[in-house]
């Protein structure tokens, strides 16, 4: 009696074929954007902050800042680095350490699933989240106070790699600043006054010529104030360029300054990060 083998249909076969590089990225990416959506707390001061303050801003300032730009159209500006910020290097300042202390990143490295993974959820979040809070306050911006939207390809195209360049660098630094927290509650302490010095410094809430000029030189140390001034070069006019420090919109500084960053990012997370907390190990 002989037996036949019958071939492995497409569904048996799948079963014991293992989900792609790729596959395993986007399932984590939205574990993790599920988790954040969890949380009304980091939605509300992640994505709630930065609109609750143009509002308010744009409200009182209503009037021009000089070479005929409205004040909310300079402001917007500020407000999307600082949403791309808070939304990377403060949320994930403050959050790691939480999963840090309650033993979640240690149980990741326990299990078979390569630690990049982790990682890329984390890109995956921000970007996301990176993107729909910006839409928000570009259609708050224009549909509350007639804010002008950029009018060339080459404009958007610098409003893109500003914001890639930024978010990147802001996203490394935030892994890196979270090695810094020894507990979960702890965090938030270490991120948030960072977090809003750069944001005074840097241009955010006010003129950035206006401010001393030692504050401006510190500020040009770090990534923040170098995204607003890129993003100044989308939203403003080419004349008000010569109103900068270095009386134009130096995008090729720019993103020297923020590659530099990455850089800079990427070093400290390979050599800071830490899996576990100090009492464990």
């Amino acid at each position: 009696m002989t037996t036949t083998t019958r071939p492995a249909t497409p569904v048996a076969a799948s079963r014991g074929r293992r989900p792609g590089a790729g596959a395993l990225a986007l399932r984590q990416g939205r574990l993790e954007i599920t988790q954040f959506l969890r949380s009304r707390e980091s939605v509300v001061f992640t994505m709630g902050f930065p609109i609750i303050m143009i509002l308010i801003f744009a409200s009182i300032f209503g009037g021009e800042i000089g070479g005929g730009v409205k004040f909310t159209q300079y402001f917007i500006t500020g407000m999307i680095a600082t949403g791309l910020m808070t939304v990377s290097f403060q949320n994930l300042g403050i959050w790691i350490p939480i999963e840090r202390d309650r033993g979640v990143l240690k149980r990741y490295r326990g299990t078979p699933m390569p630690k990049w993974v982790w990682f890329a959820g984390k890109v995956i979040m921000v970007v996301a989240i990176g993107i729909v809070e910006t839409a928000l306050l570009l259609a708050v911006a224009v549909a509350l106070f007639d804010l002008d939207l950029p009018g060339t390809a080459a404009k958007w195209l610098t409003f893109g790699w500003v914001s890639v360049l930024g978010v990147t660098a802001c996203t490394l630094c935030g892994i890196a600043i979270s090695s810094l927290a020894r507990t979960a509650r702890s965090g938030s302490a270490v991120v948030t006054p960072v977090s809003l010095v750069l944001q005074f410094i840097s241009g955010v809430f006010f003129v950035f010529t206006e401010l001393p000029t030692w504050m401006q030189q510190v500020a040009a140390l770090f990534p923040l104030k170098w995204m607003c001034q890129g993003l100044r070069a989308v939203f403003l006019p080419e004349s008000f360029g010569a109103q900068e420090p270095g009386g134009s919109y130096e995008l090729g500084r720019v993103a020297l300054v923020l590659i530099l960053w990455c850089v800079i990012g990427l070093v400290l997370c390979l050599t800071t990060f830490r899996w576990t907390t100090k009492r464990d190990g």
